[in-house]
Order: structure tokens, then sequence, then C-alpha cells
């Protein structure tokens, strides 16, 4: 189809851009905004992720918060290296998620949004309640490998992109498939034998490996982390990122999060406005393009081609 190649030309383009940019600018406050949108793009790709399934994961944020705490005491309090730091993060998500969704993915719907915000609030009350972890303060001097500094911004791009098409090759497989049958009828999807509870599962997993990684990068990036970094509205912001930027495709999520991290920060010298003007621009984005930019984007083409896309 057209607009499926229109997209993957989109994708090339803009990622052969972006690693040019994360290579080439020396600018410091560029830098740091490219790896905050790479960071939120998965965010917001991992709670899409589980959107597939029907199921709205606000525990995105617990599981973000455990990879950056976990890289934290490997590198801080351990002294590991910073691969294992990395991987450490994506495999505590693997596990807590395992765990938390054999108990919770029984239930469904709102239930389940409401099991999970609780537990994102939970892990984060325990973060300041446990003093080997820093207590409200956190943990500070998280530092990668000081040869990496150079390379930080493309390492950070390129870690964040092979996560997002790691959840894309899923949603792109034969997985993805029962993951949109389940969306659209779990019920039916139980009558010709799959389980659907495991396949809900594996999709919590694997959601929660990609953003447990993130989570540990986000550590080693800002070098001081802290349980208010992990609250609920971690979460609750990638889901108005993906629901601004489209939920029909990967690349809606990516675009919402770049224009949203990048008018969250242009709004920051708006003082006490900041909040209302950045939640105003949710409300108008919506009214405005009720499917997204990507679904926006879509419709344009197929009235600029005739309808054929």
């Amino acid at each position: 189809m057209l607009s499926a190649r229109v997209g993957q030309c989109i994708t090339a383009l803009g990622a052969v851009a972006v690693l040019a940019f994360a290579l080439l600018s020396e600018n410091e406050y560029h830098q740091h905004m490219l790896i905050w949108i790479a960071l939120n793009a998965v965010l917001a790709v991992g709670l899409r992720f589980m959107l597939l399934v029907g199921e709205t994961n606000i525990a995105t944020g617990a599981f973000y918060g455990m990879g950056a705490y976990i890289a934290a005491v490997f590198t801080v309090k351990w002294g590991l290296p910073f691969p294992v730091a990395l991987l450490a993060g994506g495999v505590l998500g693997v596990l807590v998620s395992a765990a938390f969704g054999m108990i919770t993915l029984r239930t469904k719907g709102p239930y389940f949004m409401l099991i999970s915000f609780a537990f994102t609030e939970v892990t984060r009350l325990i973060y300041t309640r446990v003093e080997w972890l820093g207590g409200n303060s956190g943990i500070m001097g998280v530092f990668p490998p000081q040869a990496l500094d150079p390379w930080m911004p493309a390492f950070s791009v390129l870690l964040c992109g092979g996560l997002i098409l790691l959840m894309y090759l899923c949603e792109s497989s034969h997985l993805g498939k029962l993951f949109n049958a389940i969306q659209n009828n779990d019920a039916l999807v139980e009558t010709v034998g799959i389980d659907v509870m495991q396949i809900k599962l594996v999709c919590l997993v694997v959601a929660s490996f990609a953003v447990g990684v993130a989570g540990s990068l986000h550590a080693h990036v800002y070098n001081v982390i802290s349980p208010g970094d992990f609250s609920y509205l971690l979460p609750v912001f990638a889901l108005a990122y993906v629901k601004v930027g489209g939920d029909s495709h990967v690349l809606g999520s990516i675009l919402g999060a770049t224009l949203l991290t990048v008018l969250s920060q242009a709004l920051q010298g708006a003082g006490s406005l900041e909040h209302i003007l950045f939640g105003g621009a949710i409300v108008a984005a919506m009214l405005v393009l009720p499917d997204g930019l990507w679904g926006g984007g879509q419709r344009l083409l197929r009235l600029l081609s005739g309808g054929r896309a």
C-alpha cells in the first residue's frame, strides 16, 4: 500500500537524520533534548504496545523506575560495568512484570488500569522509604563510562531505536496478529484454543523489557534519580504522546513524543501557565485530530492520492 511505503520511507529518512544530528551536533542543549525525546518515545511505544491487547498499562512508569534504580545500584553501589547495568534494567522488568502480569492480567479494562496505577505509586513510595536506595533524595553519581561521553547522544538514539524496533517487529509478526485479535474479541480467540492470558503476558513482558532498559539509560543520562521522577505522571504523559501522535501506528507514538517533549520544553518559561497551556494544547490536538497526527496524515495522503492510498 502507498501509505505503508510512505511510512517506511519516513522512518528510514527520519532515522538517518536523527542519527546524523546526534553525531554532528555540538550543542549540549540539542543533544539533551534529543535524548529526552528518544526516552519518551520508548515510553510511549511501550505503553502503546499493551494497548494492542486492549489494556492501558500505567505500570509502565513502575518498570521504567525499576530499570533506573537497578542500574544506579549496579553502577554506584556495586561498581558493575555499564552494559551489565543497562541489561539488568530489562531483566528486572521481565521478572517483575511476569509476576505482576500473572496476578493482574486476569482483570481487564479499567480494573487492570487501576491496579497498574496503584502498583506504580506503591513502587514510588517504596523508594522513598528505603534508605539504602537514598530515600526521598534518591541516588546521585550514576555516570556512564567516560569514553562514551562524546558518543552518548548517538548511543542513546541507537539504543532507544533498537528497543522500538524490537516492539515493532513483534507487532508486525504473527504475534502481533494475535494481539489485534485479542483486542477485538478475546472471548472469540479463546474458542480456537489460544491462551489469551499467556499472549497478554508475553505482550507485557516484551514492553517491560524495553521500558526497563530505557529506565537504565535514563539513570546514566541524567546521573541523578529520585522517587519523584517515576510517579504515575510518567505513564500519563506517555499516554498523551500516544493519543496525540496516533495509536494506529508506532510512528504516531514517536511523533507525539517528539512534539509534546519539544512543546513542554518551550513552555518552561511560561511560569504558572505552563501546565494550563500544555494541557490546552493536548485537548486542542485531540479535538482537531481525534485519531492523532499519524491518522490525520493518512487521511491527507488519501485525499491527495484520490482515495487510492
